[in-house]
Order: C-alpha cells, then sequence, then structure tokens
C-alpha cells in the first residue's frame, strides 16, 4: 500500500514538474534565438540594408527595386489618424517610427526616384529613415552619374537630397483672430519634423491651445505633405465641426467621432473652430535662403488676465531675413499699439520694405560693413517709418533690432527703439541691454523731457494719458504737445562670434513687467542645457517658455517675444520663424 502511495506521488510530483517546464518554455520563448531571422522587423531590415548596393550589384539593384515604396507614415507631418501621434514634440533623428510599407503593386511615377535616406542623427535637415521623392531634374543628374558610374559616391546622392530639402522650405504660421484666445500665434517650419503634425485643440499638449469651450480636446490638425508639398488641415472627429473658407470638412457624422479628408490650406484661409474661434493662415516659402542661426516667436494676448475683461491683442511681432536684395542683413522687431493695433501693424511693414531699400545704396551698405555700425540707417529708418504713418489716434511702440554678416561667420547686431518694448542680448555671459525705456517714470526720459523747457510735475506719470514720451503714431498727440518725440534711442553694435553662445531677447512689456532681465536670461540658460542634452533646437522652445513663465506669474498686458539663438551647437534642426 505504502509503495503504491509513494508511486502515485512521484508521478504528480513528475506531472508538476513538466507543467512547469512547459510554462517557462512558453514565458522565455527559446526558439526566438534559433529563428531570429524569420521574425526579424520591417525597420531592422532596412537599417541592415546598405544604402549603396556593392559594385557588384549596383546594376541590378540601385535604380530598379520594385518594392522600394514610399511608407504610410511620414516624418515631415502625414500620419494615421491613431493617439499615437497627437504628441508634436518628438525627439529629433532619434528613434524610429514604425512605417508599414505600401503593397508592391502600387504605381509610382516615372518622373521619380524613391530613395531611403540614412543620415547622421544630428543631421539639420534630413530625418533618420527619411523617405524622400525628387524632382525629375535631380533624377536626370542622379541617373546620369549612376548609370554612368554604377558606383557613384553615397555623398554624390545626399549632396542632391540636401539641396531638395533645402529648398522646400515652407513656414506655416497661425493667428486666431477673433474667439476667447484672439492674438494667439503659433508658426512651424515644413523642414521641422519634430514639431509636426501641428495639433489645435482646448486641451494640452496641443499645439495651439484655444481656450474655447466650443473646440474639442484634440480638435483639428495640420500635417506637411512632402509629395504634394502642401499643408492639410484634417479635422480629429470634432463635437462642433471644422470649417475652411465657411465650408465644413469634418466627417458628415459629426457624432462618430471619425476624422474628416485631408484638405489643402493655402495663404489667406481661414479656419474656424466651432462657431466663434477663427484662424487666420498665413504660408510663406524660404526656396533658397536659410537663415544662419536659430529664430523662435511667441506671442499671447493674455486675454483674460483682467478679471475676466478681454484684452484685445496690439502686439505685432515680425522678422525678414534677408532683406529684400540684401543678403548679408536681416531685420527682427517688435511693435506694441494702443488705442488699437493699426499703427502697429503698419510700422511692422514699414520698417523691413524702409531698411532694405536705405540699404539698397551701395555706398550706405558698404559703409555699415566697413565701419561696423549701422546707427544712421536706423535713424533715418525710423524717421521715414514715422513719416508714413498716418494714425492720429493710434500710436505703437518700435523695437527694430539689426543683424548682419561680414562673411567669415561672424554676425554684428544694433538696435534702436521707442517705448518700452525692451531687447536683451547675452554674449560671452556678459548681459547687453540694447534698449532704453521711455517710460515717463524713467529718470533720463524725464531729463530730455526738462531739456525741452517745459519740464513735469513731481508725481507727474502720464501725459495726456499715456505712460509713454516716446512713440509712433499719435499724430494727434504731437502737435499738441512738443514733449512727444519719435526720436529712437540707437545702441551700441554687438560683435557676435561662434565662440560666444550669444542669445537676443525681444519681447513687449507684457514680458518685462512680470520678469527681470536676469531671470530671462536664466530661463534661456535652463532651456540650452535641456534641449542640448535632448538634442533638439532651443529657439522655438525658449520663447514659449518665456511667454508661458509671463503668463504664470500673470502678467496684465498683452506678451510677444523673439528670440535669436546664435549658438550654433544648439541647433539641431533647422528653424525659422515661430
Amino acid at each position: 500500500m505504502s509503495t503504491m502511495l509513494e508511486t502515485i506521488v512521484t508521478v504528480v510530483l513528475l506531472l508538476m514538474l513538466l507543467v512547469i517546464i512547459i510554462f517557462l518554455f512558453f514565458l522565455f520563448k527559446p526558439w526566438r534565438f534559433f529563428f531570429s531571422w524569420r521574425w526579424r522587423s520591417p525597420i531592422k531590415g532596412d537599417l541592415e540594408r546598405p544604402f549603396v548596393s556593392s559594385q557588384d550589384d549596383a546594376n541590378a539593384s540601385s535604380f530598379n527595386q520594385p518594392n522600394e515604396l514610399p511608407r504610410d507614415y511620414d516624418l515631415e507631418g502625414a500620419c494615421y489618424p491613431s493617439e499615437a501621434h497627437f504628441r508634436s514634440p518628438r525627439t529629433h533623428g532619434q528613434g524610429l517610427v514604425h512605417k508599414p510599407r505600401l503593397s508592391p503593386n502600387v504605381p509610382q511615377p516615372a518622373d521619380t526616384l524613391v530613395v531611403d535616406v540614412f543620415s547622421d542623427p544630428s543631421s539639420e535637415d534630413v530625418d533618420v529613415s527619411q523617405t524622400l521623392k525628387l524632382p525629375s531634374a535631380h533624377l536626370a543628374q542622379i541617373h546620369k552619374h549612376g548609370h554612368g558610374h554604377p558606383s557613384f559616391q553615397t555623398e554624390r546622392l545626399q549632396h542632391f537630397v540636401e539641396r531638395d530639402i533645402s529648398d522646400q522650405r515652407s513656414c506655416l504660421t497661425l493667428e486666431v483672430i477673433s474667439g476667447p484666445s484672439q492674438g494667439l500665434r503659433c508658426s512651424v517650419q515644413s523642414t521641422n519634423p519634430s514639431r509636426l503634425p501641428l495639433t489645435l485643440g482646448r486641451v494640452s499638449p496641443s499645439d495651439l491651445l484655444i481656450k474655447d469651450s466650443e473646440v474639442s480636446g484634440k480638435h483639428a490638425l495640420i500635417k506637411w505633405n512632402l509629395d504634394k508639398m502642401k499643408w492639410e488641415l484634417v479635422d480629429m472627429g470634432s463635437l462642433n465641426g471644422t470649417l475652411l473658407n465657411s465650408k465644413p470638412i469634418n466627417h458628415l457624422d459629426t457624432g462618430s467621432r471619425n476624422w474628416g479628408d485631408s484638405m489643402n490650406l493655402a495663404n489667406g484661409d481661414i479656419i474656424t473652430l466651432g462657431t466663434t474661434s477663427k484662424i487666420m493662415v498665413h504660408i510663406t516659402t524660404q526656396t533658397q535662403h536659410h537663415i544662419p542661426f536659430g529664430v523662435g516667436m511667441a506671442s499671447d494676448p493674455m486675454a483674460l488676465r483682467r478679471g475676466g475683461k478681454r484684452l484685445p491683442m496690439e502686439d505685432v511681432c515680425y522678422f525678414q531675413w534677408p532683406l529684400p536684395g540684401l543678403d548679408q542683413f536681416g531685420l527682427f522687431g517688435i511693435c506694441d499699439g494702443h488705442g488699437g493695433d493699426g499703427a502697429a501693424k503698419s510700422a511692422s511693414k514699414l520698417f523691413p520694405e524702409i531698411v532694405a531699400n536705405i540699404l539698397s545704396d551701395s555706398l550706405k551698405r558698404e559703409r555699415v560693413l566697413s565701419l561696423c555700425d549701422a546707427s544712421d540707417i536706423l535713424r533715418d529708418a525710423f524717421c521715414q517709418t514715422e513719416a508714413h504713418l498716418n494714425h492720429y489716434y493710434e500710436g505703437c511702440t518700435a523695437t527694430v533690432l539689426l543683424v548682419w554678416t561680414d562673411g567669415n561667420e561672424n554676425f554684428f547686431a544694433q538696435c534702436a527703439n521707442v517705448g518700452d518694448s525692451a531687447c536683451i542680448m547675452s554674449v560671452d555671459g556678459k548681459q547687453i541691454k540694447m534698449t532704453e525705456d521711455h517710460k515717463i517714470t524713467n529718470y533720463s526720459e524725464r531729463l530730455r523731457i526738462e531739456e525741452t523747457g517745459e519740464p513735469l510735475k513731481d508725481g507727474e506719470t502720464r501725459l495726456y494719458g499715456i505712460n509713454l514720451a516716446r512713440m509712433l503714431g499719435d499724430k494727434f498727440l504731437k502737435q499738441q504737445d512738443s514733449r512727444f518725440s519719435s526720436e529712437p534711442y540707437i545702441s551700441e553694435v554687438v560683435h557676435i562670434d561662434q565662440a560666444s553662445k550669444a542669445f537676443a531677447v525681444l519681447a513687449s512689456d507684457g514680458l518685462w513687467d512680470v520678469i527681470s532681465v536676469k531671470k530671462a536670461i536664466q530661463l534661456v540658460l535652463q532651456m540650452r542645457e535641456r534641449c542640448y542634452s535632448e538634442r533638439e533646437s532651443t529657439a522655438e522652445k525658449t520663447a514659449s517658455l518665456l511667454l508661458n513663465e509671463a503668463k504664470t506669474l500673470r502678467t496684465k498686458d498683452n506678451t510677444s517675444v523673439i528670440f535669436l539663438d546664435f549658438d550654433t551647437s544648439n541647433r539641431f534642426s533647422c528653424k525659422v520663424e515661430s
């Protein structure tokens, strides 16, 4: 009896041991190590395939791979309607996105070549495993070199690809022109895949965050279609729909939360989210010129900072690099309007045109380059701009930063201003104030007014209700009181070399009312360190950081920021207007 019991116990133990072994076998899947070649992912296969075939099979495989087709998901902005792509900030050049291939029978145009580009992850223009289509002109040149020399160098092909990308740069700027978030702006470059697609919605992490109860949390997105070279708008199944130039583009069944079709965007289009929030589309192209330093822009009307009172947006920030016909010069500026935004908008259009016209004189231009001083140019530009403005009851501050290069990778910057929009720079760790505050409470401004023979009274902080003594426009006030002036303060020239790690911040008084110069510089340095470790560009992120800090500190005025990053080591992606 005991022998039979021992036998039964032994059998049970053996069965339990067998079950455990089988469980561990399926848990760890040891067969993966013997048949890994069968389970290799498409992405890994792409990475292991050589960029250019060896000489033995170059003729057979370099240009005649029928299955080398574009991928469904493109890093330049085309994406599927899934939650995985809602977050636009993705680390540039790091990691890969799974991109399923199309079926081999998809036809390809005869005049295009599909190339899988494998570049250095630190490359400014080309992302890892990015699929590009080359125009027929470039294709002809590649075929010429490829068929004549089957083993032509990878660098040669890379040259065409990089040049093609630089010719395809497009900048999209969205400006909210009505609704609770009126005045909000957001910009993105077609060559900056880390910020694409651009999302519009009511909740974070939307790129254009619109505080409107009629706007869905994730309402719409804008992507860059590399094949069509067009910006496209897609409704993301919003509840209240999306209109493009007053025509609905959302899915017919709004309750289904299905995405709408992609619609091409053009400069001047109006996007309506819900019924009240309207967004103006601005599209500019950069076909031949590349800004040699980082530029970021951000602005917010801070519309709900005065006890719920709606605050109109009167700030205008702008830049132009290069100036028309002047490859070595660029202009950056902020105008803060009062009494309306008319004077600010007019001045922002006039300054680039007038400065470019003055510098078109070769003698004046060569004088600036030889003496490294543009004081006369800036003074003349302010004088002409003031003469062209016909705004009697509206005025604006004006801060203008002129930047130029000597052709040897050295930059020079000089600033002029009227009003209280300020510019600061940091060069080699040294803080430089590029502007002068023209508020009536400022000591130097009170001295200037005293020299006119009509000094201010003790405790007097305003003239005719305005706290500024220098501005553009306001012609009626200047006719009433000669103490008002449009004469600009002009800074010294700042020399910027590659090793100086220099940067500049231009901002309206909405920022400086709540953030000191020292604090602003600290924020910039913190962002630089963070972005450098993540290998991302700092310009746009820094401008947004400064704006958000002003919002956190509850500034009570329109706020606009332009950030210029002259430190080349911090630019890992192409950066233009923001």
